[in-house]
């Protein structure tokens, strides 16, 4: 459970909501600070002030998205859910919420798949690679899908990953 919700009321709130849409939908690259405060309705003071830069916003808000994602994962998993049919899940969350773009990308600090080590940790009994294999098939699904590609081709495609 997150321990700050954030409230359009208040410009580190503001500047959350702005950053889960411009980095869902452009990724990090594409989105600048001055975009973002904008975006927000305020300064780029508060950005730095709440989370020192740019990484540091995009940090806080891929954290959250990722335990979104994590849990449906982890909640498909413990409903007896095939790989393939987690990340299907997982696809649709993001997909739907907008995230795509931004979870499609590598963290820009470099940061360890977290996708890769649970689906790693959950498929033990599969070569070592093949959860970090799974969840790069799966980003390059959110990445078509960012580029316009059908969602329900992109589906097709990771129901695939259990076979023909």
């Amino acid at each position: 459970m997150p321990d700050w919700i954030p409230t359009p009321t208040s410009a580190k709130g503001r500047l959350v909501l702005a950053a889960l849409d411009a980095f869902g939908r452009q990724g990090y690259a594409a989105v600048s600070v001055a975009d973002l405060a904008r975006a927000a309705e305020t300064t780029t003071g508060p950005l730095y002030h709440h989370f020192e830069s740019k990484l540091g916003l995009y940090a806080f808000v891929r954290a959250d998205v990722e335990r979104r994602v994590l849990d449906r994962l982890e909640g498909a998993f413990a409903v007896g859910a095939s790989p393939a049919d987690a990340l299907l899940a997982a696809f649709d969350y993001v997909a739907r919420a907008g995230f795509a773009r931004m979870l499609s990308e590598p963290h820009p600090d470099g940061r360890r798949d977290p996708v890769a080590t649970l689906l790693g940790t959950r498929l033990a009994d599969a070569p070592a690679p093949f959860g970090a294999m799974l969840a790069a098939a799966w980003r390059a699904g959110l990445e078509a899908s960012a580029e316009g590609a059908p969602d329900d081709d992109v589906r097709a495609a990771l129901r695939r990953l259990s076979g023909p």
